[in-house]
């Protein structure tokens, strides 16, 4: 899922990319919401919520919305850039962006009970969040082939629209390929969503610690490659060793049945 990059990635490794970090992607921005009152994902209307607040002289809040936009950026860059130098093709350069979310998530699931609405304490816990979801979205674009993004809906919201009227009017060449991209962009916007309404549910069942749900999807998503590689090779072997056993059954059974016959 993460470890194939360029021509050995394909549709399935994405999709499964766009089911586990696009839910964790909607429980951050709710649960996010929900606990600062703040959308961790959402940089356009934070770019809103700036002008917003130039405009009407709030230079303090303008401050703290700059500074998540900023956290964003950062995130973004240090993903690339914990990519870039460790080598896209390698096969963990994309385990310390991960690594880095999972403990923020972690701390801030720790930390949140602390949370007590004043504006520094926002400022922490809010732009920890963008920061995380900064990495999470640059890094899920990198190794998708900018492809999938994780951490926002516009554009899938543009590019279903786009791709709904060429499968209809029949206007594109490859039908089965703008199929496959419906699907993609569906299961983004479905698994957000739904990550999105599982967040808020369990945070109000959960509070902060809701925030540790996603870090364990994450640990899952950083190993799942290793998992699947290492099952794959168990069943191989269990299907290796029947096919050893029964031909050595069947080798004992005509063994005996030429014994038989000649005595």
């Amino acid at each position: 899922m993460l470890r194939h990059i360029g021509r050995k990635r394909n549709y399935k490794h994405n999709l499964r990319l766009a089911v586990l970090l696009c839910f964790t992607a909607g429980m951050v921005n709710a649960a996010g919401f929900f606990a600062f009152a703040v959308l961790t994902t959402n940089v356009t209307g934070h770019a809103a919520l700036l002008a917003h607040k130039l405009a009407t002289g709030d230079l303090r809040a303008a401050r703290m919305v700059g500074l998540w936009l900023l956290l964003f950026l950062a995130g973004a860059f240090f993903s690339s850039f914990c990519i870039g130098k460790t080598g896209q093709n390698k096969r963990y350069a994309y385990a310390l962006p991960i690594i880095f979310e999972i403990m923020i998530l972690i701390l801030v699931g720790s930390f949140g009970q602390t949370y007590d609405q004043s504006i520094i304490k926002t400022e922490y816990f809010a732009g920890s969040l963008l920061f995380a979801m900064g990495m999470q979205n640059a890094l899920v674009s990198t190794v998708s082939g900018y492809v999938v993004r994780t951490t926002h809906l516009t554009g899938m919201f543009t590019d279903l629209g786009i791709d709904l009227y060429t499968w209809i009017s029949g206007a594109g060449k490859n039908i089965i390929e703008v199929r496959k991209k419906i699907m993609l962009r569906l299961v983004v916007i479905f698994f957000f969503l739904g990550g999105g309404i599982v967040g808020g549910y369990v945070f109000l069942q959960l509070k902060y610690y809701t925030f540790y749900l996603p870090a364990a999807i994450l640990v899952v998503a950083m190993f799942y490659d290793a998992f699947r590689v290492r099952f794959a090779k168990m069943v191989h072997r269990i299907k290796s060793g029947r096919v050893r056993l029964r031909k050595v059954i069947a080798g004992a059974f005509f063994s005996l049945f030429i014994i038989g016959n000649f005595n």
